[in-house]
C-alpha cells in the first residue's frame, strides 16, 4: 500500500502548474509544495528522523503545516499533529506520551511548546518562514516515498481527553488513503476545478481529510485561514471564487449571524460540509436560504479518520440527518451489552471499517474497551430510519436522566434554536438532590437581540413536554469552544441560583 504522501506525488505530475495552496493572495502550485515536501523530508532525514519516529508538528494553518506534514510521511515518520495553543505542561505531556523525536513549532506561536519540548527532552525546531525556506533551499529534494506498509501508522491524532487524558489515535496510511478517495469520489465529489475554504484546523482530522487530504488527491485549490473569522472567510469567498466551504455548526452560525452575510458575493458555493457536531435544522436551513448553496451534513470522529456517514449528493438529503454510511464501512446500533436494538430504536453507534484506527498508542486495555469485539464503539447514541439514514440523539455521556426519564439535549437545543433571539445554545444536566439531574441551558443571544432567561424558558416549555423543558436558563456572552469550534460543555458551569 503506497504511502499517504503518494497524493501529492501523483498530483504534483499530473497538475504541476495548477495552484495547491493559498494564503491570502500569496500561492504556491502542485509543483512547488511536491518539491518543498520533498526537501522537508531531506531535511528531517538529516536531523536523524528514521522510518517510524514520531515528529510533532505544532503549526496554524500555514502552508508550512502542509509542506512539513507530507515531508514527514515522505520521510517514512509519523505525524503527530497538535495544537499551537496547547500549554507547556500539555505539550510534555503529548511529547511524552507519543515518543516524539522532533517539535516542529511555528515561530510565532506562544513558546509554550519549546517549553514543553524542554520538559519532555524533545528537541524543538522553529519554523519561521524565510529561515525556513532558506533551509529547504540547500536540500536536495528527496527521490520518490518512503514505502508503507497499509496498516504503518501514519498520524498519530490525540483525542480530545473528554473522558481522561489525551489518548493517541492510531491512523494508518490505508484508512487514510480509503477515507479521503471515498471523499473524493463520492461525498465531495472533488474536481482540479474546485477552490476549498480551509478554515478548520488543519492539526484536527476534519480538516486534515476533508480539506487537505481531500484538496491534494483531487487537485483542487485549498485557501488557508489561519483563524476562523466570519470576514475573513467572506473575504476569501469572494477572492478565489471558492466553491466549498467546510465548517463546524459554529461556523455556520457565526457567518449567517455576521451583518456582511447578507451583501458577501458567495454566488461560487456549490456545496458545504458541516462535520464535527450536530448542526441545528434551524441555521442549517436559514443558511441555505440566505447563502443559496446546499449543505451536506455528516458524522464521524478522530477514531475513524475520520468520516463514517454523509449525506450524499445524489441521494435525497435529510435535515437533521448525517447521512447513510459511506461506502465499505458498516454500522450498527447496539444497547450496553453489544446488542442490537430493535429497529426504530436508540442505540450506540458501533463502527466497522477500513477507515478504524490501529488503535490508541500504547494503551491496549484502551483500546479493547473502546473496539472490544471488531466493532469501534462511538459514544453516540442514535436511530435508524426505514431508509438507513442515520440520526445522532446525543453524546452517550450528555444523557440527562431525570428522574428516572431520558433527556436527549440536542432535542432541546433543536427547539432553542428556533427561537428567533437564539444564536447558540448548550443544554446539560445539573445534579439534583430529588430529581438526580435536572435539565438546563446556557443560552447565546443574536446581536442586538434582547429575550429573557424566562421568555426562553416559556418558549421551550409549550414546545416539549413537561419534564424536558430546562428548569435552569441563563444568558451567557459566549460559549466555551475546543479548537475546532466545537462546544465544550464540561466547561460551563451553571448559576448557583
Amino acid at each position: 500500500m503506497a504511502n499517504l504522501a503518494e497524493f501529492l506525488v501523483e498530483t504534483a505530475q499530473r497538475q504541476p502548474e495548477r495552484p495547491a495552496l493559498r494564503l491570502g493572495t500569496a500561492t504556491l502550485t502542485y509543483a512547488e509544495l511536491d518539491r518543498l515536501s520533498a526537501q522537508a523530508a531531506t531535511l528531517l532525514r538529516a536531523e536523524g528522523l528514521r522510518d517510524g519516529d514520531r515528529v510533532a508538528l505544532m503549526l496554524p494553518n500555514v502552508p508550512e503545516f502542509v509542506v512539513l506534514y507530507y515531508g514527514i510521511l515522505r520521510a517514512g515518520g509519523i505525524v503527530v499533529p497538535l495544537n499551537p495553543l496547547l500549554k507547556a505542561r500539555e505539550t510534555a505531556y503529548h511529547l511524552g506520551d507519543c515518543g516524539a523525536v522532533l517539535l516542529l513549532e511555528w515561530h510565532a506561536a506562544p513558546g509554550e511548546g519549546s517549553e514543553g519540548a524542554d520538559a519532555a527532552g524533545v528537541r524543538c525546531i522553529a519554523v519561521e518562514p524565510e529561515a525556513f525556506a532558506a533551509r529547504l533551499a540547500e536540500q536536495e529534494p528527496q527521490a520518490g516515498t518512503a514505502p508503507a506498509a497499509a496498516d504503518d501508522v501514519a498520524v498519530l491524532l490525540y483525542t480530545s481527553g473528554t473522558t481522561g487524558r489525551p489518548k493517541g489515535a492510531a491512523l494508518t496510511h490505508a484508512g487514510l488513503r480509503h477515507n479521503t478517495e471515498v471523499n473524493v469520489a463520492e461525498v465531495q465529489r472533488m474536481t482540479p476545478d474546485d477552490v476549498v475554504v480551509g478554515c478548520l484546523p488543519l492539526f484536527h482530522i476534519f480538516g486534515q481529510t476533508c480539506t487537505m487530504n481531500v484538496a491534494v488527491r483531487s487537485g483542487a485549490s485549498l485557501t488557508l485561514v489561519p483563524r476562523f473569522d466570519p470576514q475573513t472567510v467572506l473575504d476569501a469567498i469572494a477572492r478565489d471564487r471558492a466553491t466549498v466551504f467546510e465548517g463546524v455548526p459554529t461556523m455556520y452560525a457565526a457567518l449567517l449571524q455576521h451583518p456582511a452575510a447578507a451583501d458577501a458575493d458567495v454566488s461560487t458555493l456549490r456545496m458545504c460540509i458541516s462535520g464535527g457536531a450536530s448542526l441545528p435544522v434551524e441555521i442549517l436551513h436559514a443558511f441555505e436560504e440566505q447563502f443559496g448553496c446546499m449543505v451536506l451534513e455528516g458524522f464521524g470522529m478522530s477514531e475513524t479518520s475520520p468520516v463514517v456517514s454523509f449525506n450524499h449528493p445524489d441521494r435525497p438529503r435529510r435535515p437533521g440527518s448525517v447521512g447513510t454510511p459511506i461506502r465499505d464501512v458498516e454500522v450498527r446500533l447496539v444497547d450496553d451489552a453489544g446488542r442490537d436494538v430493535a429497529p426504530g430504536e436508540v442505540g450506540e453507534l458501533a463502527v466497522r471499517g477500513p477507515n478504524l484506527m490501529k488503535g490508541y498508542w500504547n494503551r491496549p486495555e484502551e483500546t479493547a474497551a473502546t473496539v472490544p469485539d471488531g466493532w469501534l464503539r462511538t459514544g453516540d447514541l442514535a436511530r435508524r430510519d426505514e431508509d438507513g439514514y442515520l440520526y445522532i440523539v446525543d453524546r452517550k455521556k450528555d444523557l440527562v436522566i431525570r428522574g428516572g426519564y431520558n433527556v436527549y439535549p440536542r432535542e432541546i437545543e433543536e427547539v432553542l434554536h428556533e427561537h428567533p433571539a437564539v444564536a447558540l445554545a448548550a443544554v446539560l444536566g445539573v445534579p439534583d438532590e430529588r430529581l438526580g439531574e435536572e435539565v438546563a441551558a446556557a443560552v447565546v443571544l443574536r446581536p442586538g437581540a434582547r429575550a429573557t432567561a424566562e421568555e426562553i424558558q416559556e418558549f421551550v416549555r409549550e414546545r416539549v413536554a413537561a419534564y424536558k423543558y430546562p428548569r435552569k436558563v441563563w444568558l451567557v456572552d459566549a460559549l466555551p469552544m475546543g479548537p475546532s469550534g466545537k462546544i465544550l460543555k464540561r466547561q460551563i458551569t451553571a448559576p448557583a441560583r
